[in-house]
């Protein structure tokens, strides 16, 4: 759809309307609660072909009515259905050179270089209407119904028996399901998606990606192709293709010239049949430096100072999906130099880093945290790093580590920076070892970054600041403010201060975000608070202590980026709320 601006500058630039009669039409479109667009077609002041040619002049683009045309199948499918279905396109024509793609969206070039690089063919822009594109989608159904038909025709349904597992590799071979796993495969590449999400329904699969932390629905596919698509992944992934009833975990890769990615298989039966969530880890993804992860000056000069300390434990929290992970591997990458020994026990390794020695943890055969963490000591390591503390045998491991001479690199789930301690504690960890061997405790949440293409600035109203008082303590969250030197006096209150959001926009898929930072807490265990922890200090107490050592909290390290336009308000609350 055309933006409000565009029509105006279209229809004004075509002697459709004047100036004055396009607003007169804006006012009644937006009383009604109606599209600019779709409005003034109800009112038949201009018709979809008369408003979309008028368009195509001003963009200087030929115009196309695809309607009751029937594309060749060849052509309609060089272009994945979730990628014409999201950026409203549809390929209609081409020969060995060109491809010729009809577009509601002009401006989409991103889209244009991807099918690009995807046909090897140079694409030719046309802009269409919206029932064009409407109606060709369907084209996609029809065709992809037809080839999936003969997966339900009788013989080629794969049976539970000793057939089954050669007709479900023979299924996973047929061009329709290669096709489809493929699409979603690349597509999520191409959307830098963290996860696939293929869920079987009674009566259809929803296919989800996670982008950004959040889950979004990409495509619905017939019930027919769900024994293909799960039998083509088992085989990708190496899993035993007739196993329907107890979960199952592989991995494979997929590699070209601009990607090298890992995809991570869990498989779990279902009610309606099995599950399949696939994470993706880009392996070509370069380490980001603690200056790019997001942390503030006064954080950042904590963490290098303790990564100098040639023993002790540095633990990283927050809860799944937090980036503790990302955190690790930066501070492992400026920790390694070849004249130290670095050891991990990960499960699993996310990502390979040279002269570091990765061990994958398998619970199966008995080699866990615990044992594989005893066996590194016996390696002669500098620096241990641990995937994570899950039990009391792996957490007294690590701190005897710490305490004979090792640094100690892991993660925990816990909620902030504080609770850390008394939950080592919980875990069977005597007090005087905790005092005596955590150097750094940080903890951590990831926030989407607001959209750099369509960013506005507003200020907070009365409502939004009451809304604010019930979960934090404004007072003292604009005197961090003032200290951090993030505004100049806390006098003026919040809704002086310019804060920032994305309108949405086609490169942010109209969300308004685009990528992610983090936002985070670091706790020093000084002296000061190792006398707290050996007393057996509440947390009430340490957190005390951690604001009178000047330790910025979460929140509040995501108020600074939000005043500074990095993220939003209502993202740090989604992150922080407990």
């Amino acid at each position: 759809m055309l933006s409000q601006k565009q029509i105006k500058d279209i229809l004004v630039k075509a002697d459709i309307l004047t100036d004055g009669d396009f607003d007169k039409f804006a006012q009644e479109a937006e009383e009604s609660g109606k599209k600019m667009e779709n409005y003034l077609i109800e009112k038949k002041v201009i018709t979809p072909i008369s408003l979309y040619e008028s368009a195509a002049a001003y963009f200087k683009l030929p115009f196309v009515n695809l309607k009751g045309q029937a594309i060749r199948k060849d052509i309609l499918f060089s272009i994945p259905e979730p990628i014409a279905t999201t950026h409203d396109l549809i390929a209609f024509d081409g020969d060995e050179k060109e491809i010729k793609i009809a577009t509601l969206n002009p401006d989409d070039l991103e889209i244009f270089e991807f099918i690009k690089k995807k046909t090897g063919l140079e694409p030719k822009i046309y802009l269409t209407t919206p029932e064009s594109i409407k109606d060709n989608l369907k084209q996609y159904h029809k065709g992809l119904k037809a080839e999936f038909d003969y997966l339900t025709k009788g013989g080629q349904k794969p049976e539970n028996g000793k057939d089954g597992e050669k007709d479900l590799k023979k299924l996973a071979e047929d061009l329709p399901v290669v096709r489809i796993v493929d699409t979603l495969l690349e597509y999520a590449i191409f959307q830098e998606a963290s996860d696939i999400h293929i869920e079987p329904e009674e009566k259809d699969i929803i296919v989800r990606y996670r982008i950004d932390g959040i889950l979004h629905n990409v495509m619905i596919l017939p019930k027919n192709t769900q024994s293909g698509i799960i039998a083509r992944i088992k085989i990708l992934s190496n899993l035993k293709v007739d196993e329907h009833r107890l979960p199952q975990d592989g991995r494979f890769k997929v590699a070209t010239e601009e990607y090298k990615v890992s995809f991570r298989v869990s498989i779990i039966p279902t009610f309606d049949g099995e599950k399949i969530v696939m994470r993706l880890l880009n392996e070509k993804a370069q380490i980001l430096s603690l200056e790019q992860l997001g942390f503030q000056p006064s954080s950042l000069e904590l963490v290098k100072r303790n990564l100098k300390k040639p023993h002790g434990m540095l633990l990283v929290t927050g809860p799944t999906g937090s980036g503790k992970t990302t955190t690790l591997y930066t501070i492992l990458n400026i920790l390694n130099t070849p004249e130290v020994n670095i050891s991990t026990v990960e499960d699993p390794i996310e990502y390979r880093m040279p002269r570091v020695n990765q061990s994958q943890i398998n619970p199966k055969i008995g080699f866990t945290f615990a044992t594989g963490l005893r066996a590194l000591l016996r390696q002669d390591p500098n620096i241990i790093m641990v995937g994570e503390i899950r039990d009391q045998e792996t957490a007294e491991i690590a701190v005897h580590a710490a305490m004979t001479g090792h640094l100690v690199l892991s993660t925990l789930h816990t909620n902030d920076a504080v609770t850390t301690l008394p939950r080592l504690s919980d875990m069977g960890v005597p007090s005087f070892l905790i005092a005596t061997t955590t150097n750094l405790i940080i903890a951590q949440r990831l926030v989407r970054k607001i959209c750099p293409n369509c960013i506005q600035s507003y200020n907070l109203d009365k409502q939004a600041i009451e809304e604010l008082n019930k979960f934090l303590n404004v007072g003292n969250l604009l005197k961090t403010l003032e200290k951090e030197k993030a505004i100049v006096s806390s006098k003026s209150g919040l809704e002086s201060i310019l804060f920032y959001r994305g309108k949405g926009c086609k490169k942010c898929n109209n969300s308004g975000y685009k990528g992610r930072i983090g936002i985070y807490e670091t706790l020093e265990i000084t002296k000061e608070m190792s006398d707290i922890i050996l007393k057996k200090g509440t947390a009430t107490e340490i957190k005390a202590q951690a604001e009178k050592q000047g330790m910025l909290a979460i929140v509040e390290d995501g108020f600074i980026k939000a005043k500074n336009g990095i993220t939003t308000i209502e993202e740090i609350m989604r992150v922080t709320k407990e």
